[in-house]
């Protein structure tokens, strides 16, 4: 029974203390005084009845009625209704004469300002929350006062505080309190069921169901609720409402509904709360940065950004979310229906509230079923003492990722939840039943919602029971006021009297004696056993989510270990790869304890050696996939185990398997102890009770009840039911029984806290604690360090204790004491104990005892471990793969010996096994780092390939990303650090240290490497310190600082005087720079410094020797660099000639840079044209960017058109120089001077054209041009360059977005190009005269007729010189020069018709594209990581990289400029800087158009004079240097050797080099190996003192400087550079195709070679093999058994060359063995080579067949696939307009085209000799294209190939044409037609349909004619 209301108070208007603007109120009267013992009088009353502040009001308000709640310090809440009224009284603002004389009768009109109106609140304070009596009460008290009723006030109020009520049990009570009224108040049935009226309803109402769902999980999850209203009673309200939808957990922290506004500050506290404010003050709730406030007026809910708030799991939400709107809006689901139900209303309210609240009740019921199975009971007497163990709960619901159970978890509401439900005996109530008796229901039905409903409403029955048991009983009988007369009516002015506290404390003390002399009432609690509801593990498993583990891996586990103690070592090792994988599931895990358990015999095991070292293995695997929590009991069934298993080490010694599997985080994680020690606790107390009982079950089944709540179901069931019936029990016992009993179990827990003091100090104190390896500082400090793992490092006395002596490197702290160890140690463990202890009740003595105990422990452990450890160390280590030594170059040198390291797989396949062959990865082995490579080497861990020798390296200056990783082996119990090591030579190094490595070994590593490859300065590479490292890098700092480059810039200077004057002509053989000298390079030198006095007269020529490069030969070396040589060899200009400046050569030599002043990037000397002066130069190439001005680089020899290079120019550059619109006018235009200069610097170069100087001025036919007609080669006619549709697809036509040039393949392919568009045929060459456009006339397209194309070329003018008749075309002329120019840079430049050059724009790839791309391309071709997704596979990766877009581009422009220079224009590209795309493009061009520069000396002449010389910025664009780290590697150089070998696969007889030669440098440019690939510029190298090295001076000769030397010295060892198909033909100039579809991926990208590692470093590999063949060699004495010839040769593993070389490599390499064997001196492979050719020809000549200068293999009739474009084209006819196979570069029409061969180019491999195939042959004419005419050709007929071919002539080697006989349809006599051979008879003519054309003929008799009719037609009918 309870008092309904224990204070009643009258608080009003305090007039004495209104100060300012705020009032105040205080305590007029309280009832009783004097405070009641159980419950003292609530401080601050007065501040909640008026929440707003006590203010005056000018008019008299409705009286109001709200319910406050206090938390007092207990934590008890009292509930206080205040009834607030208004009282008139004198406006104390008013001067008090005024006031007195106001008579009270007047108009209260008049009276307003004078009166004012005070609160006064009427307040009850309960424990008992009943608003609905409150507010009857106050109200009945009110009435009583203002209708003046002839009821005692008193008597009322004396009436109200004795009124005793029942809390609960569902009775009614019926309450009067003398004024004629009468209350039923209803107590609810169970009082631990909160009471909601309809709070809850209105709250889901107010806000909406996502909103309450966000509120309820915040204040599940702690975080901070205010609720805005401008209603106090629904703030009350809507908190009332949270707390009753949290149940069964109750809120315990600050909840204020209704927060006084001077109490604001209290928002800002840190603890979680609920509170409630009215909106009046919402402005100041605005800067609350961590509150989620929810405004009832305005439904919304805001959730700070700082705040996230864990949501419910996710099945369970959708469902919540589901089953509220279903209660809510019952419609919503009818709504659709056709014949929605006559209604649907949701139900009243109050069943409303319960009806939500049961959903919320059946969502814990889901959220918490079978908690009970997780209580650990660790006391029973004389209180129940109860723990929950978390993470088995977690665990076996499969929830341990769930943030929001975590949460709620670790909350302090679960943790009142498990004090307040956890004892095993106690009245239970709905939530205990619902638990208990309905999750089976609940989980059969969480799919239905209709039948979660039915249980919702079931559910909500009982709530709704609870609060309203019976029938709702109309007894109530209030006293209201009578409705109010006027607001100021004077009768209501009466002030509510003082009443008599006499009076009123009569009644109390009263009703007090009454009480006392009552007899108590005794209600009897139903206590019971609670009932625990089904176990947990039932459950999980139909949910699915136990991970699926096969039987089949369940028996391979058991299999391992019964081997394993059979002593079946070499059954358990094959194993033993299974069954590590097979742990990483649960339930193998489980299978491993149970099977470990079987084994331990008196706990105890002993092992050997090698089974201790499995068991141990597998042990670490078991724990390494447990988390920190143990979520499935895991490591809890391992701890009896591992100090089990043991090992003996010599005499009384024994090692134990806990010294060995420490490493894990559980056993550092103090819940995890916890939770042990409790599950152990309470399986003791059980068995003591049990004994007590009689019941003999002895502790036997003691193993299976370690594991706590996951593994002892049952016996749990009996601990807490064994409780309940004890606790049930207890009041029976007398006193001694009692204290015995208590005396018993404390004992316990104390002798278990000692077994796991001792436990503790296994699993935590390292073997070797001499090394203070064990703690990290910061565990020590905070308990729930969940993650803190004290044992850091890792000890290498796992598995046998081997310690890796590199371990010496104290990582931790320097001299550590070996106590440091053992302090922090026994700091944890007493940590541990207080907390257990005090939680189970353990006596202070006894707490003491083990404080002084832990030490001493500890100690003795140390003692023994130190012997074991001792012992350990004797042990033979288990073998581990022992270190492979890599072979090194001459000079490479170890910077960090090898770390033993695992190779992992990456995404690449072939070597993981998954395409079929050899596991040969992960493998074991070791990294090394040397001063050049980084290298591994290993064998793999599978043992089946144990034998093979997996090598993967790359240069460490290739290395582009290097990134962090945590790798876990399956071999290995760890997760190991590991790193990922990316290199642009497309290498991919994904290693994992060994454990024993210790981590700042690791650290040592990375910090080598990243020194290694990002040197300070280019003199750090490998190419310069190689075989010096004996110096410090840093000596040459000091060395003449400014002495080098004056007496280099001297020298320069007068050895080129004294050179100049001699010619210089005897060419010696070439031989290249090598590098030497590193002299430090100063900062960039002023210009000033590089002055030089012109007067130097040839005595004072001193020699400096400081400098080496400065010799006498300064000069005369650069004049024999190649470039020079090459200059001569193109025929413009010598020295010579630039001295005596012979004015009929156009171009000179200029030295205007030979000081590097004029461009720092260009090389010393350039062509330039005769007539531009130095001077001017020096002005115009400040209108370039980096100063780079057009220079010629290459003139071709036919059309003497000129290529030239130089950046782009400065914006200003391009406005004066493109825009202005009469450039060439003769007056004086308004650009500026430089422009000028620069215009004539242009046409200086176009007059050098000779087309352009001949006195016609449009000689086109004339001149030099004639004499190359006439031997016209056939590709010419074949091949038509289609200028303007080349120039279209470059430049994007007008109707091209701006961003079709990068998609050109696609853009282009798809339109047709239209008709009128500018072409030019082949044989036009001829430079000015042609004529761009179409014969619009004819209508008709005759692309491919050469004569007419000649005929149109030169305007269709009769006569060759070109007549009158040419005044037609002038307007249409092709431009002397074309300048390719970057688009961005030439918007806007107006061509003038007349001028004679013309800007092609191009949209230009930059560096950053490229850069992107190429990390993409890597990503693609080495990913790092296998995937499956569709989106990652190779082809996608490749496209997304679009790096063949990038090649694509580049091959385009370069074919346009190719067609361009042939056409006899000259072409100047101007791209950017200058030296990226510029040289790409320029050297591309050459490398198409000239075939010196596809020979060995020329491409290497190439490189040097347009990439080396020009400026490239290799070491820039490498990122070789520190400084150039951040601008990242951007492989420019590399695009360019891709592009040449797309040009190489398309023509492979035109290269003297093979593919391999391209790889070669693609691999070297960047490995730093050489010099070669240095430095910016010449300027730098020159500098440096490495650009022209005396020959003489190589100390050392195996280290090559210069690649070049390299591969030549390599070239005469070994063909491996040459290409044995390279059969030249004259002047023969390619024209690739550059579409997408016909590139193909670089092998370079993608191949390895895992046995030696990249074959690009010769010497390496060729020792590597002698080795292998070494240690093969003393098998062979064993013959028993005929050893078998076939070798399984792995693709990613075997170089497939070496294993199976070809044919020709394969016979030079016997030939090399034989004269070996013979004992004759080997003869070179070239003489052999050039021998053989040359008997070949020879043959050929005796056989009088016109032979192909040709290669071995190519001996055919039939040029090779690609010979020029057009091969086997047919002729097309005469109306095919559609013929544009060309333009489009596509293979409609044409009939083999590149990318597949056709049938004849397959047989021509094959053919021995031509007579064979050549069934009939002879001449006939054939009729031409449209408007040709009739030619004479040399037929053949071949039967075999199905294919009638044409020649020239009979000798003729190079065929013409094709027409393959498939495609004839008929052959029938024809008709002459116009231009016919004269004088032949009709009957020789016939024609031959193909399905494209038409073919006429004409024999040259008609029995000839029958003859070849006969013939075709023979054919023809054979197939």
């Amino acid at each position: 029974m309870a008092r309904l209301a224990d204070y009643f108070v009258v608080v009003g208007y305090d007039l004495d203390k209104r100060g300012g603007s705020e009032g105040q109120g205080h305590i007029l009267q309280r009832f009783p005084e004097k405070d009641w013992e159980d419950n003292p009088f609530p401080q601050g009353i007065e501040l909640f009845c008026q929440p707003n502040g006590w203010q005056l009001v000018p008019e008299r308000e409705r009286p109001s009625f709200f319910v406050s709640v206090l938390t007092d310090i207990n934590s008890e809440r009292h509930y206080c209704a205040c009834f607030t009224f208004w009282e008139g009284l004198d406006n104390p603002q008013l001067p008090k004469a005024e006031a007195s004389e106001v008579d009270e009768d007047e108009v209260p009109g008049l009276v307003q300002p004078a009166q004012v109106f005070a609160p006064k609140s009427l307040v009850l304070v309960s424990r008992l929350d009943h608003t609905e009596v409150f507010r009857n009460c106050l109200g009945l008290i009110y009435a009583v006062h203002v209708d003046s009723l002839s009821v005692p006030l008193e008597t009322v109020i004396g009436n109200l505080l004795t009124c005793v009520i029942p809390v609960a049990g569902g009775s009614q009570r019926t309450i009067t309190l003398g004024a004629g009224d009468r209350q039923v108040i209803q107590t609810p049935i169970n009082d631990s069921l909160p009471v909601s009226g309809s709070s809850v309803a209105h709250l889901f109402r107010q806000l909406g169901i996502v909103n309450v769902l966000y509120l309820f999980c915040a204040a599940l999850t702690e975080h901070k609720i205010l609720f805005l209203s401008s209603s106090y009673q629904r703030l009350t309200d809507a908190c009332r409402a949270l707390l009753a939808i949290m149940f069964p957990l109750k809120y315990s922290f600050t909840y204020v509904p209704i927060l006084p506004g001077k109490l604001l500050e209290v928002l800002s506290t840190p603890t979680p709360f609920i509170i409630g404010v009215n909106s009046f003050f919402r402005s100041e709730t605005q800067e609350l940065l961590d509150v989620i406030i929810a405004d009832l007026d305005g439904g919304t809910v805001t959730i700070p950004e700082c705040v996230h708030i864990s949501l419910l799991p996710d099945p369970l939400l959708q469902q919540t979310q589901t089953a509220l709107s279903m209660v809510l809006d019952p419609e919503l689901e009818m709504a659709d229906h056709a014949f929605p139900p006559s209604s649907t209303q949701p139900s009243t309210l109050k069943i409303q509230d319960k009806e939500i609240r049961a959903v919320f009740l059946w969502l814990f019921g889901q959220l918490f079923h079978g908690y009970r199975w997780c209580l650990h009971i660790i006391r029973i007497h004389p209180e129940p003492v109860i723990r929950f163990h978390k993470a088995a709960f977690l665990g076996q619901r499969a929830l341990t990722e769930d943030d929001f159970l975590m949460k709620v978890l670790d909350g302090m509401a679960f943790a009142g939840f498990i004090s307040e439900r956890g004892p095993p005996y106690r009245p239970t109530d709905l939530f205990d039943d619902l638990i208990a008796n309905q999750v089976e229901r609940i989980r059969q039905e969480e799919c239905s919602p209709h039948k979660v409903m039915n249980h919702i409403k079931e559910l909500a029955e009982q709530l709704f029971k609870n609060e309203n048991p019976y029938p709702a009983v109309a007894m109530h009988k209030v006293q209201r006021p009578a409705e109010s007369p006027g607001h100021n009516d004077p009768k209501n002015l009466a002030m509510f009297p003082l009443l008599d506290d006499v009076t009123v404390q009569l009644f109390i003390d009263h009703a007090a004696a009454k009480l006392q002399t009552a007899p108590p009432v005794v209600k009897a609690e139903l206590k019971g056993m609670v009932p625990s509801g089904p176990p947990l593990g039932d459950i999980v498993d139909r949910h699915g989510h136990v991970l699926a583990n096969s039987a089949r891996r369940l028996e391979v586990v058991r299999n391992c270990i019964t081997y394993i103690f059979d002593n079946k070592m070499l059954e358990a090792k094959k194993l033993m790869p299974a069954v590590l994988r097979a742990l990483k599931g649960r339930a193998a895990r489980v299978c491993l304890t149970q099977e470990l358990n079987q084994h331990v015999l008196q706990n105890r095991a002993v092992l050997d050696d090698q089974q201790f070292d499995y068991i141990v293995r597998m042990m670490n695997c078991t724990l390494q996939d447990c988390s920190h929590m143990d979520e499935h009991g895991i490591a809890a069934i391992l701890l009896p185990l591992v100090t089990a298993f043991c090992r003996k080490l010599g005499a009384g010694i024994t090692q134990f398997a806990y010294s060995c599997v420490q490493e894990h985080m559980v056993w550092t994680n103090m819940q995890f102890w916890e939770a042990m020690f409790y599950s152990d606790v309470q399986n003791h107390i059980r068995a003591l009770y049990l004994e007590a009982d009689g019941g003999e079950q002895s502790i036997a089944s003691r193993g299976q009840q370690e594991s706590g709540p996951a593994a002892g179901g049952q016996e749990l069931l009996g601990a807490l039911e064994l409780a309940s019936e004890q606790s049930r029990l207890w009041p029976t016992l007398s006193k001694e029984q009692q204290s015995e009993r208590v005396q018993k179990e404390e004992s316990t827990v104390f002798s278990q806290a000692i077994h796991y003091a001792n436990r503790m100090s296994y699993l935590l104190l390292p073997l070797d604690t001499s090394k203070n390896r064990l703690l990290n500082r910061s565990g020590i400090g905070d308990v729930e360090s969940v993650s803190n793992s004290y044992v850091t490092n890792r000890y290498t006395n796992s598995i046998a204790g081997s310690m890796a002596e590199s371990y010496d490197t104290e990582s931790g702290f320097e001299d550590a004491e070996s106590s440091d160890v053992a302090n922090s140690v026994v700091r944890f463990i007493n940590r541990f104990v207080d907390k257990v202890c005090n939680e189970s009740g353990v006596t202070n003595e006894h707490l003491k005892a083990l404080h002084t105990m832990i030490p001493d422990i500890v100690q003795m452990h140390i003692e023994t471990l130190d012997a074991v450890h001792r012992e350990s160390k004797r042990l033979p280590p288990i073998q581990k793969p022992k270190l492979l030594r890599p072979i090194l170059l001459a000079g490479e040198e170890l910077v960090m010996d090898g770390m033993r390291v695992h190779l992992i797989s990456d995404g690449r396949e072939e070597a993981t096994g998954a395409l079929g062959g050899p596991p040969l990865l992960p493998a074991e082995g070791a990294i090394f780092l040397t001063t050049y490579r980084l290298i591994f080497k290993g064998t793999p861990n599978d043992p089946l390939v144990g034998e093979q020798v997996v090598t993967r390296s790359f240069p460490i200056a290739s290395l582009t990303k290097e990134k962090r990783i945590s790798v876990s082996l399956s071999m290995d119990q760890f997760i190991q650090e590991g790193l990922q090591l990316r290199s642009c030579t497309f290498q991919l190094l994904k290693i994992a240290f060994d454990e024993e490595v210790a981590s700042d070994l690791a650290e040592v590593f990375r910090k080598h490497m990243h020194k290694l490859r990002y040197p300070q300065h280019v003199q750090g590479t490998f190419a310069f310190t190689v075989g010096q490292s004996g110096k410090p890098l840093v000596e040459h700092k000091t060395k003449d600082k400014n002495q080098s480059i004056k007496t280099l810039s001297k020298n320069l200077v007068k050895s080129a005087k004294r050179t100049i004057g001699r010619q210089y002509v005897t060419r010696k053989k070439y031989s290249p720079p090598t590098w030497e000298n590193r002299s430090s390079l100063q900062s960039e030198l002023d210009e000033d410094e590089l002055s030089v006095s012109e007067e130097l007269d040839q005595g004072s020529l001193t020699l400096s020797s400081t400098i080496r490069s400065s010799d006498r030969q300064t000069m005369s070396n650069v004049v024999e660099r190649a470039c020079c040589r090459d200059y001569q060899r193109l025929g413009l200009g010598t020295l010579s000639n630039s001295l005596t400046r012979s004015k009929n050569e156009p171009f000179r030599i200029s030295t205007v840079n030979r000081m590097y002043t004029v461009c720092r990037s260009y090389p010393g000397l350039l062509i330039v044209p005769q007539s531009i002066p130095d001077s001017t130069i020096q002005r115009i190439s400040r209108c370039y960017r980096q100063n780079r001005f057009p220079v010629v680089c290459w003139r071709n020899s036919r059309t003497k058109a000129v290529l030239l290079r130089s950046a782009g120019l400065h914006a200003k550059g391009v406005v004066g120089f493109f825009k202005s619109p009469n450039a060439t006018s003769a007056g004086p235009s308004q650009a500026d001077s430089t422009s000028l200069e620069q215009e004539k610097y242009m046409q200086a170069i176009i007059s050098s054209m000779p087309s352009y100087c001949e006195p016609s001025g449009r000689n086109t036919l004339g001149g030099f041009t004639s004499t190359h007609m006439s031997t016209s080669d056939s590709s010419d006619k074949l091949r038509q360059p289609k200028i303007g549709a080349l120039m279209k697809q470059v430049m994007g036509g007008k109707e091209d977005v701006p961003g079709t040039f990068s998609r050109g393949a696609l853009g282009q392919r798809a339109r047709v190009i239209s008709l009128s568009q500018p072409r030019v045929s082949g044989k036009a060459r001829n430079p000015p005269g042609g004529k761009w456009g179409s014969i619009r006339g004819s209508g008709r397209l005759s692309a491919y007729n050469p004569e007419v194309g000649n005929r149109l070329s030169s305007k269709e003018s009769p006569q060759p010189n070109g007549g009158p008749s040419e005044a037609l075309f002038l307007r249409q002329q092709r431009a002397y020069l074309y300048i390719i120019g970057d688009k961005t840079q030439l918007k806007g430049g107006k061509q003038d018709s007349f001028q004679q050059w013309e800007v092609v724009p191009i949209e230009v790839c930059d560096v950053r594209q490229v850069k992107n791309s190429f990390k993409k391309l890597i990503k693609a071709c080495v990913p790092s990581s296998a995937t499956s997704e569709p989106s990652m596979t190779f082809h996608r990766c490749l496209e997304e990289s679009e790096w063949m877009c990038l090649l694509h581009r580049v091959l385009q422009v370069s074919v346009l400029v190719v067609e361009l220079l042939d056409t006899g224009s000259s072409v100047m590209v101007s791209l950017e800087d200058g030296w990226d795309v510029t040289t790409q493009v320029v050297s591309l061009v050459q490398l198409l158009s000239d075939p010196y520069y596809r020979t060995f000396d020329g491409f290497r002449l190439l490189v040097e004079k347009e990439w080396l010389s020009f400026g490239h910025r290799f070491s820039h664009r490498g990122a070789q240097t520190l400084a150039s780290q951040s601008s990242g590697f951007t492989p420019v150089f590399l695009q360019f050797l891709d592009c040449v070998h797309q040009i190489h696969l398309q023509f492979p007889m035109e290269f003297e080099f093979s593919q391999y030669y391209l790889k070669f440098l693609a691999y070297h440019y960047v490995s730093n190996r050489f010099r070669t690939f240095l430095l910016d510029s010449d300027y730098e190298r020159i500098e440096l003192g490495v650009l022209y090295e005396e020959k003489g001076e190589r100390k050392n000769p195996q280290v090559c400087k210069s690649v070049w030397d390299y591969i030549d010295r390599l070239n005469k060892k070994t063909p491996m550079f040459f290409n044995y198909m390279f059969s030249p033909e004259d002047e023969e100039v390619l024209r690739p195709y550059s579409f997408i579809s016909n590139l193909k991926v670089w092998d370079f990208y993608t191949e390895e070679t895992l046995s030696e590692g990249p074959s690009y470093d010769w010497e390496l590999v060729q020792r590597g093999r002698q080795e292998r063949l070494a240690e093969e060699v003393p098998d062979k004495p064993d013959t028993t058994t005929p050893k078998s010839q076939r070798r399984i040769v792995w693709p990613c593993y075997d170089s497939r060359s070496r294993v199976v070389p070809d044919a020709i490599t394969k016979l030079l390499q016997d030939l090399q063995s034989l004269e070996a064997e013979l004992g004759l001196p080997p003869e070179k492979w070239k003489d052999t080579w050039d021998k053989i050719k040359a008997n070949q020809r020879a043959e050929a000549k005796l056989e009088n067949r016109p032979s192909f200068n040709s290669s071995l293999l190519m001996s055919s009739n039939l040029s090779h696939q690609r010979r020029s474009q057009g091969v086997y084209l047919p002729e097309s006819g005469v109306g095919s307009s559609i013929n544009l196979a060309m333009d489009r570069e596509t293979s409609t029409t044409s009939t083999p085209v590149a990318g597949r061969p056709s049938t004849s180019t397959l047989y021509s491999q094959f053919q021995s000799t031509e007579s064979e195939n050549r069934s009939f042959e002879g001449i006939l004419f054939k009729k031409g294209a449209l408007l040709k005419p009739w030619k004479p050709r040399w037929f053949v007929l071949d039967k075999t190939k199905h294919q009638l071919r044409y020649y020239e002539t009979r000798q003729d080697k190079e065929c013409k044409g094709v027409i393959e006989l498939a495609e004839v349809e008929s052959v029938i006599p024809g008709t002459p037609t116009m231009g016919a051979p004269k004088n032949i008879e009709e009957k020789a003519f016939f024609d031959l349909k193909t399905t494209k054309r038409v073919y006429n003929f004409c024999a040259q008799d008609s029995p000839n004619a029958q003859l070849w009719m006969d013939s075709i037609q023979s054919c023809l009918s054979d197939a």
